[in-house]
C-alpha cells in the first residue's frame, strides 16, 4: 500500500449506528494520531469526510465505504480502518449496510499519490477473501497482516 496502515489507525469494533457517528468516529481515531496538536483536528477532519459524502456516498457496495479528503494541514497520506459487525447504513451504491470503513486523507497537493492509493485499496477490495478476513479478522495485528500481503491478493 502507497499509504501506511498501523495497529493505531484500526478501530476493529466501531460503536457508530449512522453515518454521521461512523465519520465521527473515524475521525477522531485519525485526529488521536494526527502528529500535529491542533485542537480541532477531529472536527477539520470530520468536515472534510462530511463534504465529500454531501457530493455522493463512499459506499461502494459489498459492505464498504471509502471515506476519503484532503487537507491542507497533513503533510503525508493517512489511512485508517474501521469495523462494524452490525453493519451500518451508509447509503452505498448496493443500498446495504457497511462493515468495512476506510479512510484516507492526503495533502491538498498530492492528486497523483492521493488517487493511487485510493485505485489499491479499491483493488485489495474486490477480492471477497480479503473482505470476508478482514470482517472475521480476529486482532489488529490479523488485520495488519492483511494489509502487509496485499499485493497477494491482486
Amino acid at each position: 500500500m502507497i499509504a501506511t496502515l498501523t495497529e493505531q489507525h484500526i478501530a476493529p469494533f466501531l460503536q457508530a449506528t449512522n453515518k454521521k457517528d461512523v465519520l465521527l468516529e473515524l475521525a477522531a481515531l485519525v485526529a488521536a494520531t494526527c502528529q500535529d496538536s491542533q485542537k480541532n483536528k477531529k472536527e477539520e477532519l470530520y468536515k472534510v469526510l462530511q463534504e465529500r459524502e454531501s457530493i455522493g456516498s463512499t459506499g461502494i457496495g459489498d459492505g464498504i465505504a471509502i471515506p476519503h479528503g484532503k487537507l491542507d494541514s497533513l503533510s503525508e497520506l493517512t489511512i485508517c480502518f474501521g469495523r462494524s459487525f452490525a453493519g451500518v447504513p451508509f447509503d452505498a451504491v448496493d443500498g446495504k449496510p457497511v462493515h468495512l470503513f476506510f479512510v484516507l486523507l492526503a495533502p491538498t497537493n498530492s492528486a497523483g499519490p492521493y488517487l493511487n492509493c485510493l485505485a489499491e485499496l479499491t483493488r485489495f477490495l474486490k477480492s471477497p477473501r480479503v473482505r470476508t478476513r478482514l470482517l472475521h479478522a480476529a486482532s489488529t495485528r490479523e488485520i495488519l497482516t492483511l494489509f502487509s500481503t496485499a499485493s497477494e491478493f491482486n
